[in-house]
């Protein structure tokens, strides 16, 4: 069973969040600061918040700049994942990833199902791998983000959750380009 192995010391890691969006600004962006205070509550550090609009090109880019940055070690976004025709941000992740987490949006739809039933299905919640970063796309509502993180994030991105975590396979994800 899942648990939290007190003996082992708590690491702190560097997280990135993105809002995707037209219209939010930093002022009325209730998704990206319900993750911002959660991250922060946990224990974890902000690495760095931007609001950019539903564009392909845009969001892959910035996707792109923090995955190269050694300062972040994760990268949160909330918004675009939706069925509209703006809603672009689960492919622009996929234009980063070298390895999909598959398992991540079946694991935030059985807890959205929990939450707000069928209307799970709309959500097109994503995670990925790309040059030893984490990332993660989650749909643009406060309570999306709230359930994203206390049942899924806060746990996997914790070095202490057992059976095994997201943190202590981070120095690994990039062994292949270290490789001769």
């Amino acid at each position: 069973m899942s648990r939290i192995d007190e003996t082992l010391d708590f690491v702190p890691i560097r997280i990135a969040v993105l809002t995707v969006s037209d219209t939010r600004t930093m002022e009325d962006d209730k998704s990206g600061q319900t993750l911002i205070d959660r991250i922060t509550a946990a224990g974890h550090q902000i690495a760095d918040r931007k609001i950019i609009p539903d564009e392909r090109d845009r969001i892959a880019a910035q996707l792109r700049a923090w995955c190269a940055d050694e300062a972040v070690d994760v990268v949160i976004s909330t918004g675009g994942t939706g069925l509209t025709g703006r809603d672009v941000t689960v492919e622009a992740h996929r234009d980063v990833y070298e390895k999909e987490i598959d398992a991540f949006g079946t694991v935030f739809t059985i807890v959205s199902m929990q939450k707000i039933g069928t209307s799970a299905v709309q959500s097109r919640a994503t995670g990925g791998v790309a040059n030893g970063t984490y990332l993660f796309a989650l749909p643009g509502s406060p309570g999306a983000c709230k359930d994203a993180w206390d049942e899924i994030l806060c746990k996997q991105l914790d070095f202490r959750h057992r059976p095994c975590n997201f943190i202590e396979i981070l120095p690994r994800l990039d062994e292949n380009l270290r490789r001769k």
